[in-house]
């Protein structure tokens, strides 16, 4: 950034400064990097410094404000930008917050995705990897309320925290030692959020805790006309299907209309973006929400009509998915097949081991798979497979990969492990269906998270494991066969297998012993595969999972109840 900016000294600074943790910020290195940042121990930071040692670089615009900044972030500038001058505000990365606030700044707001390291897979990982339960991510987010509580104009302004993760402050109780006035839990669109910033501007304390309302109308979703952190444009919220351990679920189910979201496209390729992510819990609802079909029918029309016009917009060379359900795979093979068709050439994922593309590119969108357990699944996503029944769970989930990996989506597919009243048969049967998918030759990302109840969601005041030192021989099996499995496609040279047994042992024998316990030893044997499994499980250390009944698609189909069967597409069976 040129020197020539004004410091805050010097104009007496933005009345309200927005920024977020800097590694939230950053998009030019991709995807991978957020989610390892999300997960892995400070400690292992020096891998990703290495596998990408430009990420700390980032584009600021003239004025010394943010190029990028997260969508959510993004959106609350736009609500702001209808009530103050532009003079009046500023986003801004947090190594130039002095440049920014100064004696008449009145707030600072910050967006924060998991500034504890508490979030599903934040935890496990870097309790598995590290002493310390703080993932890179969340280090950076204290360093930016560190930096905050330390400016010498703190007594002039009120810290408001929004975003995903400020229940993690609520919860813990965090806000002195944050420093953090305020954290406001929903939309900023809100007028709400509005009468907030206010009340602060104006001098009045603010509140410790507000909860301000979520759109219900779609007309009332706003859309930034600036650059977002991997071009992320909302496309939907909610998803419907009421799985009891999910935030997002419980709002609106809203579809943006899609004037809404190529405004969103074009003005991130304005900001120079070549990145797009339509931003969903479901892509296949949209299109579907709030007509005379249900929303679990895809509205295949719609979709391929909005894809193709976001991936033909001049300028995007890059298009990532976002969330999706396994379900519409198994309804409409037919739509997966035309997506393939308009999507992989712009996709930046390269699998090429498992893909047939030309080029070895793949679709790599977020699932919930979560168990293969139908007892557990019953109780806590009772409507994850409609419109089939739950009870048919695995054979949705091994259909739906069919079709997914023969288009060449392989998408990473989450699971809890320790979920509130998990046997060790739901353990089991989940093994049986990671096995499963392994004999079928199919491939997907499996990541497993140890259960986090999550603020208001149906299961916040539920209690399942909590350290990995709790997990059970079982459930460790379960993790590290996960692991196992993903890191296939990466070990094809003649080097890469021995190499990774014997990085894996080591790190076992001289970290991983002593912090994840007793149970954790066979698995991690497993995992280094220092022997068979098959072996292993005649020694009586192993679980190999079972082959399971799996239902074929059209015996699925004919599970449809016959009031909804006139919605699949007759091409599709």
């Amino acid at each position: 950034m040129p020197d020539a900016n004004p410091s805050a000294a010097q104009t007496g600074g933005r009345r309200i400064v927005l920024t977020a943790p800097f590694t939230e910020t950053i998009d030019h290195a991709g995807f991978f990097i957020q989610m390892s940042m999300a997960s892995l121990p400070m400690w292992l930071e020096g891998i990703l410094n290495r596998k990408y040692p430009k990420w700390r670089e980032v584009e600021h615009n003239a004025d010394g404000s943010a190029r990028t900044m997260p969508a959510g972030l993004r959106v609350l500038e736009a609500s702001l930008l209808r009530r103050y001058a532009p003079d009046d505000l500023v986003a801004c990365y947090p190594d130039d917050l002095d440049r920014f606030i100064g004696p008449e700044t009145r707030v600072v707001a910050i967006s924060t995705h998991n500034p504890l390291g508490v979030t599903f897979a934040a935890g496990v990982y870097t309790s598995i990897f590290g002493e310390s339960r703080q993932p890179i991510n969340a280090h950076y987010a204290r360093q930016l309320f560190d930096r905050v509580k330390q400016s010498p104009h703190r007594q002039g302004f009120q810290v408001i925290v929004g975003g995903s993760g400020g229940w993690q402050i609520t919860q813990n109780n965090v806000w002195d030692e944050l420093g953090v006035d305020c954290v406001v839990e929903g939309r900023s669109e809100s007028a709400d959020t509005m009468t907030l910033f206010d009340r602060a501007l104006a001098g009045e304390r603010l509140p410790r805790q507000v909860e301000v309302g979520h759109p219900k109308e779609r007309e009332s979703l706003l859309m930034p006309d600036k650059r977002t952190t991997f071009g992320v444009v909302e496309m939907t919220t909610g998803c419907g299907r009421r799985c009891q351990f999910c935030v997002p679920d419980l709002n609106p189910q809203i579809d943006v209309p899609k004037e809404r979201i190529m405004a969103g496209v074009r003005a991130n390729v304005r900001g120079g973006n070549k990145q797009i992510s339509l931003a969903t819990e479901d892509m296949f609802i949209w299109g579907q929400v709030r007509t005379g079909t249900p929303f679990y029918f895809p509205n295949r029309e719609a979709l391929l009509d909005l894809y193709a016009s976001v991936v033909n917009t001049p300028g995007v060379e890059q298009h990532v998915l976002s969330h999706a359900t396994i379900a519409p795979a198994v309804v409409d093979p037919v739509l997966i097949r035309k997506l393939s068709e308009l999507l992989l050439d712009k996709s930046p994922i390269r699998l090429p081991v498992l893909s047939s593309h030309p080029e070895k590119r793949a679709l790599v969108p977020l699932i919930g798979l979560e168990t293969g357990s139908t007892r557990l699944a019953r109780q806590i996503m009772p409507s994850k497979g409609v419109p089939f029944s739950i009870d048919d769970w695995p054979s949705i989930v091994i259909n739906g990969l069919q079709v997914l990996n023969q288009h060449n989506w392989f998408p990473a597919m989450t699971l809890i492990v320790g979920s509130p009243g998990e046997t060790d048969d739901d353990t089991r049967a989940t093994i049986d269906l990671i096995y499963e998918v392994e004999r079928r030759g199919l491939f997907a990302f499996f990541i497993p998270s140890i259960f986090t109840p999550l603020h208001d969601t149906r299961l916040e005041h539920a209690t399942g494991v909590s350290e990995t030192r709790q997990l059970t021989p079982l459930q460790w099996q379960l993790m590290m066969k996960c692991w196992k499995m993903n890191l296939r496609p990466g070990q094809m040279s003649w080097w890469g297998p021995m190499a990774w047994r014997t990085g894996a042992i080591g790190l076992w024998l001289w970290k991983l012993r002593k912090l994840n316990g007793p149970n954790f030893t066979w698995p991690m044997l497993m995992f280094a595969s220092a022997a068979p499994e098959s072996l292993m499980a005649r020694m009586g250390k192993l679980y190999l999972g079972r082959p399971i009944d799996i239902k074929s698609r059209p015996a699925l189909l004919a599970t449809v109840r016959p009031t909804q069967r006139e919605f699949l597409r007759a091409d599709a069976f």
